[in-house]
């Protein structure tokens, strides 16, 4: 079992932005990591305080995930933490060993991973 970071901000809270954002993240998740649907376990998505337009989850499940185990939380409000961005972690199975898994960072979410952001 394997796990897989990944992050996404997005310009504005709304409903829309957060399912192509959603989409983006974890079709370039999948596709870096070679994982199809069957391999996921399960994902955990988070959003900070200012996103509530809608639940990553449901995103996820309209592009197709829906029979993994799917949770959406909120990110701490840290000062100064960076805004409307969403997080996910997913769990799978992989033959790859944890350091050759990729960790996608993307758009403005780039910042939080400079060493690995993409």
């Amino acid at each position: 079992m394997r796990a897989i970071r990944g992050a996404i901000q997005i310009d504005a809270d709304n409903a829309d932005q957060m399912r192509e954002a959603v989409v983006e993240l974890m079709s370039a998740i999948l596709d870096s990591n070679q994982l199809a649907t069957k391999d996921l376990i399960s994902v955990l998505f988070t959003c900070t305080p200012d996103l509530v337009s809608d639940f990553p989850a449901a995103s996820a499940r309209a592009m197709g995930l829906g029979e993994v185990p799917l949770l959406c939380a909120v990110e701490m409000a840290v000062p100064g933490s960076l805004p409307r961005t969403i997080r996910t972690l997913i769990h799978c199975e992989s033959t790859r060993s944890q350091t050759e898994m990729s960790h996608i960072y993307l758009r403005g979410a780039a910042a939080l991973r400079k060493d690995i952001a993409q």
